[in-house]
């Protein structure tokens, strides 16, 4: 613990997300409706357990689709973690828009990525995005704004520097090999939550980790993004790092300077 203590203190990584149950957002006749000031991107966290109660709602939310994607899921934990988050997202995106959870519907993009629709079938102008790894989830929400957000649990036994090398602009590589033991997985992790969250706000695959290059990675929790080639990702994306805990990493994308990162917390729902 003192060891990440110490890392968090040395990058200023940015605002403290916790992770609650997702209990609160299955209660919906006494929740207030959300809204989002202009520029503004709101950053939830949640773990991804919850009473039978709870994973029922969660269950009866999801269309026929969502329901049989998680069907296919081997272990039932996974099942659970699958229902869990994208009722929630649900849940979540209803408070914001006053739809009925059930109710909304979705357009898939190219790259998997899914948007909002209205209730005419147009784009909706909220724009959100999930990550969900190992038992927590993050869903960022903005208006008008495409936006993009990945959680990771850091795993010791990572190959970081077969990986990076693969996988990292040549700066990023280099400054993963400046590293070692801990603090070189710390830094893995740390560039592949902010690369995948701004592939994932862009909606493109993950074969474009290579051509986004991270500047500046231990700026004051952001950073710049570098592209090596514009006509696949689009120009003037901004990261911001989130503080998720010992043994986790995350990261907020969106184009763009004059934005800011606001984390909600279960007592706010």
């Amino acid at each position: 613990m003192d060891q990440y203590r110490d890392f968090v203190n040395l990058h200023s990584l940015g605002p403290l997300v916790t992770f609650p149950s997702l209990e609160g957002l299955t209660t919906l006749d006494s929740l207030a409706p959300l809204a989002l000031d202009d520029r503004a991107v709101h950053v939830w966290g949640f773990s991804l357990n919850g009473s039978a109660g709870t994973l029922s709602c969660c269950r009866a939310w999801l269309n026929e689709e969502e329901r049989a994607r998680a069907a296919r899921f081997i272990r039932q934990e996974d099942r659970t973690r699958y229902l869990l988050a994208h009722g929630g997202l649900r849940a979540l995106l209803a408070r914001y828009t006053g739809f009925d959870p059930a109710a909304l519907k979705f357009q898939t993009g190219s790259a998997g990525k899914p948007a909002l629709l209205d209730q005419q079938g147009r784009p909706h102008t909220l724009r959100f995005n999930l990550s969900h790894s190992h038992g927590r989830m993050l869903i960022a929400v903005a208006q008008e704004q495409e936006v993009g957000v990945d959680l990771e649990e850091m795993r010791d036994r990572v190959d970081a520097v077969k990986l990076a090398k693969r996988f990292y602009a040549s700066s990023e590589y280099r400054e993963l090999l400046a590293h070692s033991g801990f603090d070189q997985v710390q830094q893995f992790y740390r560039y592949w939550v902010a690369k995948e969250a701004v592939l994932k706000g862009q909606g493109v695959g993950i074969l474009s980790l290579r051509r986004c290059e991270i500047l500046n990675p231990d700026n004051a929790g952001s950073s710049l993004v570098g592209l090596s080639d514009s006509r696949a990702l689009q120009p003037g994306w901004r990261i911001r790092w989130l503080v998720c805990g010992s043994g986790w990493q995350g990261a907020v994308a969106l184009q763009g300077m004059d934005w800011s990162v606001r984390v909600e917390t279960a007592e706010e729902v």
